[in-house]
């Protein structure tokens, strides 16, 4: 597990900055959109792979659903002559507890590629000069909170890595904004791929019975997701997946989306 340092600047943002694929080519998103429409999960996967090389990376969160890209990134990086496709984790440092135990768990079962990445501020030092920007109750409040421990960490870990191209684990079905994704697109200046784009709880929870993996702790306790400890609940009356994160005020932290200015909720 590697810990980043912080890099001065983040990658630029703009259509003139978009990554190349391995071969120095312009990437063609609507091409691109229709290769990747009839592929599975894992062929999204080796085709970011045959597109980017080294130059691809997966995002994790060991939030719910984190051991299905994992596993899958796990077996096609076992194809590799080197150490393996890279994992960014941002870790908030106000991730429960459960979740750096689970993130502890399913290092030690999968060969994971790991790079732990933070923000320049710690918790504390950020409470004291920005208080608890969580406990407001005001949207902007949540927003800079989330650029500064989630947006910022996670784009600087991508410059410095050289990624071209991070997948994740978002699904359509998961907030509003997700509906409106592709297999790909243009985020904050590099390529976004989402091989579970079209997938539903029941097909991650078909796959994780499938290949053993262990659930997050907090899924036997409610929760459908899970982020920070403090905007994160167990479904309830009213209230499910997204929809139980950061109070009911927003469904997107941002990292998934183009800029943080303009956000739905």
């Amino acid at each position: 597990m590697e810990t980043l340092p912080a890099p001065a600047q983040s990658r630029p943002s703009g259509e003139a900055s978009l990554p190349r694929d391995r071969h120095g080519r312009p990437l063609d998103p609507e091409r691109a959109r229709a290769e990747l429409s009839p592929l599975s999960a894992p062929e999204r996967l080796q085709w970011g792979l045959d597109t980017f090389g080294s130059g691809l990376a997966l995002t994790t969160s060991f939030g719910i659903q984190s051991a299905v890209l994992l596993h899958m990134v796990s077996e096609l990086g076992r194809q590799l002559p080197g150490p393996g496709i890279p994992v960014i984790w941002v870790d908030t440092g106000y991730l429960p507890p459960e979740t750096y135990r689970y993130a502890e768990q399913l290092c030690r079962l999968l060969p994971i590629r790991l790079h732990v990445a933070q923000a320049d501020m710690s918790p504390a030092r950020m409470e004291a000069l920005h208080g608890r920007l969580w406990e407001t109750g005001a949207v902007e409040d949540l927003q800079r909170y989330n650029q500064l421990r989630k947006v910022e960490p996670l784009d600087r870990a991508l410059a410095l890595l050289g990624v071209h191209c991070w997948a994740s684990g978002v699904r359509g079905g998961q907030t509003d904004h997700r509906r409106t994704m592709h297999a790909i697109d243009a985020v904050r200046g590099t390529w976004s791929l989402r091989p579970l784009l079209s997938w539903t709880p029941r097909d991650v929870y078909r796959y994780m019975e499938d290949h053993d993996l262990p659930q997050h702790p907090l899924f036997d306790q409610g929760y459908s997701t899970v982020g920070d400890w403090h905007s994160s609940a167990p479904d309830g009356t009213g209230a499910s997946g997204r929809a139980t994160r950061f109070g009911g005020l927003k469904q997107e932290c941002g990292i998934h989306l183009p800029g943080m200015m303009g956000e739905g909720i």
